[in-house]
């Protein structure tokens, strides 16, 4: 596969927003736009039926130890979520990064590829009512066949979560899920949570805290936390900003900043 270069990436990207900005004007009547970033939660609310909704952004992460340094530069975390029935969404996704590896300062290592495209659905299973809440479901497939022939991985990733939101108050929310993963090539499930603080400033800027990881059964538990704040431009575009560490071993520093919006039916 003929890699695209990451300038050209971008760029295309910036151009598919400048293209639907002005389908994505305010939307009152379906209210503001629900968005699976900048946090690892996943909402529990699937697409409306008919509307797509595309999220994208870049980041960046890295780790050292024993003075070798990984670092991964993501330059396009593209997701696409598409309402195909009234509660069942499709969701169409990859990511486009380089891998950097260090030792004593010195690059010994850069990589850039795809990763495995994501294909996957989202469904609700039940509303919030009361103290019970709303509750979601959605799994993926990682296809490996978008990765470079060098470093691509034999089988099939999947993963599955339930996905919980409560409404604390008209400022605040309480989401979580739970869920498994078996990575491409890993025959082994790493069992996933992650638990996220919502709080809405105004109707504008919100903000949030998070903390998520995943449990292998073959290897030690990660936990990492993270923080970020979101803009709403309109109902049908929101701005986003996250940074974050890890509580364990894995990454000393995540950077990120991204974008999401809405497209109307026609």
């Amino acid at each position: 596969m003929k890699l695209i270069k990451p300038l050209k990436i971008l760029t295309f990207t910036f151009s598919l927003v400048g293209a639907t900005f002005t389908f994505a004007q305010e939307d009152s009547a379906l209210g503001a736009l629900i968005t699976d970033r900048p946090d690892a939660t996943e909402s529990s609310t699937a697409m409306p039926k008919g509307f797509l909704q595309i999220e994208t952004g870049t980041f960046y992460e890295s780790f050292e130890e024993n003075n070798i340094k990984t670092e991964d530069f993501t330059y396009n975390t593209m997701l696409m979520r598409y309402g195909l029935l009234d509660n069942l969404e499709l969701r169409l996704g990859y990511n486009y990064t380089n891998s950097k590896t260090r030792f004593n300062g010195n690059e010994i290592e850069s990589v850039t590829s795809f990763s495995p495209l994501l294909i996957g659905f989202k469904t609700r299973i039940n509303e919030e009512k009361g103290i019970m809440p709303e509750i979601g479901f959605l799994g993926h497939l990682y296809l490996p066949f978008s990765v470079n022939k060098e470093i691509r991985p034999k089988n099939t990733g999947v993963d599955f979560r339930f996905a919980f939101s409560h409404t604390l108050s008209e400022k605040s929310s309480l989401s979580y899920n739970l869920g498994a993963a078996w990575e491409n090539d890993n025959a082994q499930a790493a069992y996933l949570y992650s638990v996220s603080y919502g709080y809405s400033f105004n109707n504008k800027i919100g903000a949030y805290i998070e903390f998520y990881g995943d449990l292998p059964e073959n290897n030690k538990a990660n936990h990492l936390w993270d923080t970020g704040l979101t803009y709403l431009i309109s109902n049908n575009f929101q701005l986003d900003a996250t940074i974050g560490s890890s509580l364990t071993k894995g990454q000393d520093i995540l950077i990120s900043a991204g974008f999401s919006f809405r497209i109307p039916k026609s």
